[in-house]
C-alpha cells in the first residue's frame, strides 16, 4: 500500500510540469494569435514555435495567406505541436466553413465543400453530418484541432453584407439552423476537431459588417436568433462559443457602457452563461476587427474582453504584425491581476475551462 501511495506521489510530481504553474503561464493559454508567412521555417515559424514552447500562447489562427500547400501546413502544425505538453496541446485553428469562407482551397490541394446555405438546400442533416465528418478528418490529418464554425446565425436579413451575402447561414428558420449546426458539430467531434458556435448573440440580422466597424443590431435583432445557441447548448453540442462584435443597446444600457457583446459582461456572463447555461469556453471574435480598433484602445479592449467573460482572446495579428504581441497582452493581464485579485480569479477560471476543453483532445 505504501509503495502504491509513493508511486502515486511520484507520478503526480512528474505530471505537474505538463500544466501551467504561474498565473502568467495560465494567462498565456488565453491568447490565440495569427501569424505571417507560409513556410515551416524562418522568423515567424520559429517565433510562433518559441511562443508555444514558452507558454505565451495557447493557440494559433490560420488565414489564407498562411497556406502554401497542404504538405507545408502539415509540417508546420506538427512542428509547433511537438514543443508543447500533451496535456496542453496548442489549439491550431482555421475558418473552414465551406463556400466563400475557406482558408484551404483546391488550389493548394484541399478539396473544398459547399457553403452552409448550399448544404442545407441540397442535402439532409444526416448527409451533412457525413460531409462535415469527412471535412473534420481531413483537417485533423493536417494537424488542425479547431474549426471555427458552425455559423449558427439565423438568416434574418437577406441583404446582410457578411452573412447572407456569402451563404454562411444555413437558413432563415432557426430550427433548420440548429439541425445543420448540430450536424457540423457532431461531424467534427467524431473527427476529433473542436468547433465554436458563432456569432453570439446573432449576426444574421445585422445591416453592417463588424470587420469594418460597429454592427448595431438594436433594431434588427430578433429573439429567434438565440434559438440555435440555446438548443445546441442544451444538447451539449457547444464546445466553444464565439462572441461577435455586435452592439445591442440593451446590453450596453444594462452595463452602463457602450460595449458590443464581445466586451459586455451582460451579454457573456449574463445572457450566455447564466441565461442560456453555457459553461464552456468563450472565444472572442478577432479583437483587431474595425468594430473594436475604431472605438477602443488596445488596453481597454483586452481588459474589457476578460472582464466580460471571454476565455480566449483572438488576435489575427494583422494590423501591426508582431511576435511581441503575446508579451504585450500578457503584461496587461498580469499587471491588472496584481492590482485586482478578482481579475486574477477570472484568469484562473478561464484557464480551468481551457484545460478542461484541451483535455478532450487526444494526443
Amino acid at each position: 500500500m505504501r509503495l502504491f501511495i509513493l508511486a502515486a506521489v511520484v507520478f503526480a510530481q512528474l505530471s505537474l510540469p505538463t500544466m501551467a504553474q504561474s498565473l502568467r503561464e495560465k494567462a498565456g493559454q488565453m491568447i490565440m494569435i495569427g501569424f505571417q508567412g507560409d513556410q515551416a521555417s524562418g522568423q515567424w515559424h520559429n517565433g510562433v514555435k518559441a511562443l508555444a514552447k514558452e507558454g505565451k500562447i495557447g493557440g494559433v489562427l490560420y488565414l489564407k495567406y498562411n497556406v502554401a500547400s497542404v504538405d507545408m501546413v502539415k509540417r508546420k502544425n506538427a512542428d509547433w505541436q511537438s514543443v508543447v505538453p500533451s496535456a496542453l496541446p496548442l489549439l491550431i485553428s482555421i475558418d473552414q466553413e465551406g463556400g466563400k469562407v475557406e482558408r484551404l482551397t483546391n488550389s493548394v490541394g484541399f478539396a473544398e465543400i459547399a457553403s452552409a446555405a448550399d448544404v442545407a438546400n441540397s442535402m439532409n442533416a444526416r448527409s451533412a453530418q457525413t460531409l462535415y465528418e469527412n471535412l473534420g478528418r481531413r483537417l485533423a490529418a493536417l494537424g488542425f484541432n479547431v474549426n471555427f464554425g458552425p455559423v449558427v446565425d439565423v438568416n434574418v436579413n437577406r441583404n446582410n453584407p457578411i452573412i447572407a451575402k456569402y451563404g454562411r447561414s444555413f437558413s432563415a428558420n432557426p430550427d433548420v439552423v440548429t439541425d445543420y449546426g448540430a450536424a457540423f458539430v457532431k461531424g467534427h467531434k467524431a473527427a476529433g476537431v473542436l468547433t465554436a458556435l458563432k456569432h453570439f448573440p446573432g449576426h444574421g440580422s445585422s445591416q453592417a459588417d463588424s470587420h469594418l466597424g460597429f454592427a448595431d443590431i438594436t433594431d434588427s435583432w430578433r429573439d429567434t436568433e438565440y434559438v440555435p445557441f440555446q438548443k445546441l447548448i442544451s444538447q451539449n453540442l457547444a464546445q466553444m462559443v464565439m462572441v461577435g462584435h455586435l452592439y445591442h443597446k440593451s446590453f450596453a444600457e444594462a452595463a452602463s457602457n457602450d460595449y458590443p457583446a464581445s466586451l459586455s459582461p451582460v451579454a457573456i456572463n449574463g445572457v450566455l452563461r447564466q441565461g442560456l447555461g453555457f459553461n464552456g469556453v468563450v472565444v472572442s471574435d478577432d479583437l483587431e476587427m474595425g468594430a473594436i480598433t475604431k472605438h477602443y484602445g488596445f488596453k481597454e479592449a483586452v481588459l474589457a474582453a476578460v472582464r466580460a467573460g471571454n476565455d480566449i482572446l483572438l488576435f489575427s495579428n494583422t494590423r501591426e504584425p508582431s511576435l511581441e504581441l503575446p508579451d504585450k497582452i500578457l503584461n496587461l493581464l498580469i499587471s491588472e491581476a496584481e492590482r485586482d485579485p478578482a481579475f486574477a480569479q477570472m484568469i484562473e477560471r478561464s484557464y480551468a475551462r481551457i484545460v478542461g476543453m484541451k483535455g478532450t483532445l487526444a494526443r
